[in-house]
């Protein structure tokens, strides 16, 4: 197989990709064309289908898919041209070849962040816990293996705990450095801020957003999964519950960035920006491991709006 990271300029390619998205255009001479994005286990491929033809079958979003086409650059980045195109045929494809995952051991990650738990303190912080990571029918068995987003950063087999484990360890790190911190509230947030990702998103290879996660947001079901949990939890302090909850709905910092609530704890602040750290310097690693950018400076990313620069002397 030929990996998406191995592909270069003026590269006939003939392969099997999983079609992340479809997308239907109209020409300014109003002839129809086909926007996708391609995806294997080392990155995204814009690709164009600019005739769609009798050689273009039938196919939909996430179909693996066999292509016949050439690479051009596009605004400095590579794009597949299509000729031709069909479904793949169980059997052509090995599916882990389509499932880009973290370079870290997943299981030494997964138990650092479980082993978070025995440092808790209050023991109806600690039973919530132990309910919803080692009880729960889903979290339980997914939590290790799932992605943190569906393309922003950490979207890989195991970025939901390298992300998790990041955020918790950051968090455990500030709440010894300022006054007036409940570091059991804040290092609990930091565990449970992402863990409904899972229901939000979808497993791999598709990792898009399932109709609950469309419509809900794991915000909103992060939330919720505090609440119902603490319902089975006798004597589970109302207030508790509360304060808990308001970290998880102000995790994003902003209203503009999906917050329904402003961070108004000193928790719920240390969460809002420790998550936002790990997710923007994850942002610049994975320019920085991109093999395509080999100059000092990598470009201009649209999420951290800034042109980015390796720290090369």
């Amino acid at each position: 197989m030929i990996y998406i990271n191995e592909l270069c300029d003026g590269d006939m390619v003939i392969e099997h990709y999983l079609c992340k998205s479809k997308q239907s255009f109209k020409s300014k001479n109003g002839k129809t064309y086909l926007s996708l994005k391609l995806q294997d286990k080392t990155g995204i491929l814009d690709a164009k289908v600019w005739d769609v033809n009798r050689d273009i079958q039938p196919f939909a979003e996430n179909d693996f898919i066999k292509v016949d086409g050439s690479l051009i650059t596009y605004n400095g980045d590579l794009q597949l041209n299509i000729k031709r195109l069909r479904k793949s045929i169980e059997g052509e494809y090995d599916a882990a070849d389509y499932i880009p995952s973290t370079e870290k051991n997943i299981d030494a990650m997964n138990e650092e962040v479980l082993g978070y738990i025995d440092s808790i303190q209050n023991e109806h912080i600690k039973l919530l816990l132990e309910e919803i990571f080692l009880k729960h029918p889903l979290i339980s068995k997914e939590f290790k293996y799932h992605s943190a987003a569906k393309s922003m950063h950490h979207s890989f087999r195991g970025g939901l705990v390298e992300h998790t484990l990041s955020v918790t360890q950051i968090c455990d790190f500030m709440a010894t450095r300022y006054q007036f911190v409940n570091r059991d509230v804040l290092v609990a947030c930091a565990m449970l801020h992402d863990v409904a990702k899972i229901m939000e998103l979808s497993e791999f290879p598709e990792n898009d957003y399932t109709d609950e996660g469309q419509l809900l947001g794991h915000i909103y079901m992060g939330a919720e999964l505090i609440q119902v949990t603490a319902a089975k939890i006798e004597g589970f302090p109302k207030t508790l519950e509360n304060l808990m909850k308001h970290c998880i709905l102000s995790h994003h910092g902003e209203l503009e960035y999906g917050s329904p609530k402003l961070p108004s704890t000193i928790e719920a602040f240390i969460l809002s920006c420790a998550d936002n750290m790990d997710a923007k310097t994850k942002m610049f690693e994975e320019m920085l491991q991109d093999e395509g950018n080999t100059g000092l400076w990598m470009g201009y990313n649209r999420m951290l709006q800034r042109n980015m620069r390796r720290s090369d002397l």
